[in-house]
């Protein structure tokens, strides 16, 4: 039999659907998320397709104003928390949209979007994502990518690039990277994982590793079903947040959660359960200014290092 479909969320209105909303965001204690725009490559026309994802999202945050404002520098980020708002960062996963045209980043841009991930999953006009690995380097479109990127002030986001894409990342650019939502490799094999070298890689460059909630990520054998994911516990996310910082420190790690992305597990179902992050550093040994490093101050020195 078809599983019922979700009904269509606001995001001012709390639903018992997905895993992020206003009144959910507010109860979690979250004041500044990456809302990421993903176009899958089906659509024949990825930009218009992103265009309509861009628009229906200013639109849903023109009818939350009071609550919610879309940031696009360090500036507005910090006004939007001391007005007691959300601010929203704009953010497109992967390089489809685009459709191999530079003037579709620099549109993108003048349209709020403050970083991309070069790739999803599959390869794309940029390079090879980790689901479609050839061992290929980035291509020529994609070095042209990081380059204007570099010049708009615009974040790379490395999650989901093959390991070549991101070597070829490192030896492009010194501005700060991010990957948004990755883990370790050295505790759970899956593809979308970051090696040990990579993380030391990227801590070097100032960037941050945010560590996802995504459970296949977290524990070998685990899918992306509801009935695997049970298998994870917070515990396991805390294993990988200890590794990195046994690895590069706790200046280089934060959270990156991918709810909403197909991601979560019990522990951390939906943005409400971020308290437990915070519980579980704590019972980690973590120092109150560590805790507040990875809860969002190492991202926020990325954001006002490379944003204009």
């Amino acid at each position: 039999e078809n599983e019922p479909t979700a009904p269509r969320r606001t995001l001012g209105e709390r639903s018992e659907y997905g895993q992020i909303d206003i009144p959910r965001i507010k109860e979690g204690g979250v004041n500044c998320l990456l809302f990421a725009m993903y176009v899958s490559p089906q659509y024949t026309s990825r930009l218009l397709r992103l265009v309509q994802m861009l628009d229906a999202f200013q639109a849903e945050a023109e009818k939350n104003r009071d609550t919610l404002t879309i940031a696009t520098s360090y500036k507005e980020i910090t006004r939007a928390v001391k007005e007691g708002k959300i601010a929203a960062v704009i953010t497109v996963e992967g390089g489809e949209p685009l459709e191999g045209k530079i003037e579709s980043l620099r549109t993108i841009y003048r349209l709020g979007a403050r970083s991309l991930t070069l790739t999803h999953f599959p390869r794309n006009e940029l390079g090879d994502g980790s689901g479609a690995d050839s061992g290929s380097h980035l291509t020529d479109f994609g070095r042209e990518v990081v380059e204007e990127m570099k010049r708009l002030g615009m974040i790379v986001d490395i999650s989901h690039l093959n390991e070549t894409g991101f070597w070829d990342v490192i030896d492009l650019t010194k501005e700060p990277l991010l990957a948004t939502h990755s883990n370790c490799k050295a505790l759970c094999s899956h593809h979308r994982n970051l090696t040990d070298d990579q993380i030391k890689a990227l801590a070097e460059n100032g960037g941050v590793m945010n560590l996802s909630f995504c459970g296949g990520f977290i524990k070998d054998g685990v899918g992306f079903d509801t009935e695997s994911v049970k298998k994870v516990t917070i515990m396991d996310w805390l294993d990988h947040l200890d590794h990195a910082v046994e690895l590069v420190g706790t200046s280089h790690v934060g959270i990156g959660s991918d709810l909403d992305g197909g991601c979560g597990f019990p522990d951390l179902s939906d943005v409400t359960r971020f308290p437990s992050l915070t519980e579980g550093m704590v019972s980690r040994g973590y120092s109150d200014s560590d805790i507040e490093k990875i809860l969002g101050g190492n991202d926020l020195r990325v954001f006002k290092k490379v944003l204009k």
